[in-house]
């Protein structure tokens, strides 16, 4: 698939079939591509939950307050430990650095999803401490996306977007 159709058919979906698994193969592809994402002076703070089992996704979904997130088959919790980015760049690494690192993560994997024929959702109202203590990780390690990643149950269309003139200056 060429990058522009896969910008171009890249949705929010929330309708999973739960009952097409997604390969060990497919997950590899994901988190590699995760990790290609740029990072600031190669810190690359992102830590990543690969949640699977059945027991976990319920738990998780329950955390998020969001129901449907346990149909998907496989769960990417993208987390973000931002020691390394403020021990090299004081608060600026810490509050903005680690966090984007980790948002290039999660974008990547949403884009690689599409490129292998999957769907998924970014999720990020949800309460870190619940979500958290769902997959165990531990202070300081924060999760900042949860995605939901599966092959899709619904015909999403193209949302509206602003128009470009609205959200670009040229100078």
């Amino acid at each position: 698939m060429e990058f522009s159709e896969v910008i171009d058919r890249r949705r929010s979906v929330r309708h999973l079939n739960a009952k097409l698994a997604v390969s060990d193969e497919d997950v590899q592809a994901l988190l590699e591509a995760a990790v290609a994402a740029p990072t600031a002076g190669n810190i690359q703070p992102w830590r990543f939950f690969v949640v699977r089992s059945a027991d976990a996704r319920e738990r998780l979904a329950a955390a998020l307050h969001q129901r449907w997130a346990a149909a998907a088959p496989l769960v990417i919790v993208v987390a973000v430990d931002p020691r390394p980015c403020a021990a090299r760049y004081g608060d600026r690494g810490e509050y903005l650095y680690s966090i984007q690192d980790t948002a290039a993560a999660a974008e990547n994997i949403l884009l690689a999803a599409v490129d292998r024929g999957l769907a998924s959702c970014w999720i990020g109202a949800f309460d870190e401490g619940l979500v958290s203590e769902a997959i165990g990780a531990v202070q300081p390690i924060t999760p900042i996306a949860v995605l939901p990643i599966g092959y899709s149950a619904e015909s999403a269309g193209r949302p509206a977007r602003r128009p470009l003139e609205e959200v670009t200056t040229w100078l």
